[in-house]
């Protein structure tokens, strides 16, 4: 099965490599431990924690499968190109301005490191859908759920 690729920044995929890290080497030695110790305190029949821990073990084992994919079929994004770019692309850092005259300044993501509280917003989302390939001064119509909101471009880097 081929993956698809993911745009990821420098900084995103070192936090994509971090959090494995901390769960291939901590986190599955704390959830072995937690089972070896539901062992001990009872049979594994009827044994609440023992399960519990099961289902944590299988969390983990999925989230380190997720993010080997992750890493596996990591592109980056090209930073320095972005910020040269007189157009929005992957990695821009975009200053827009909503029809209600309230700035935000938005970074151009992959889906995998988008965190819109922390203004990263996925290339995959409506935002970040219409921003691609706009220049300074251009508009965007996004549909949101209160209704049509215009955004105006006034800032690429």
């Amino acid at each position: 099965m081929v993956e698809k690729a993911q745009p990821l920044t420098r900084e995103g995929l070192q936090k994509i490599e971090e959090e494995l890290r901390h769960l291939e080497t901590v986190r599955r030695a704390e959830v072995a431990d937690k089972i070896r110790q539901a062992k001990e305190l009872a049979s594994t029949q009827n044994n609440a924690e023992y399960e519990d821990a099961k289902n944590e073990q299988a969390m983990v084992e999925g989230r380190i499968l997720q993010l080997q994919a992750l890493i596996q079929n990591a592109e980056l994004i090209d930073e320095d190109g972005a910020a040269h770019s007189k157009q929005v692309t992957l990695g821009s850092h975009v200053k827009v301005k909503s029809d209600e005259g309230k700035s935000v300044e938005y970074i151009i993501v992959g889906p995998a490191e988008a965190d819109p509280r922390e203004g990263k917003i996925s290339n995959e989302s409506p935002v970040g859908r219409a921003l691609i390939g706009k220049r300074v001064n251009d508009e965007v119509k996004v549909a949101a759920p209160r209704g049509i909101i215009t955004y105006k471009v006034t800032k690429i880097s």
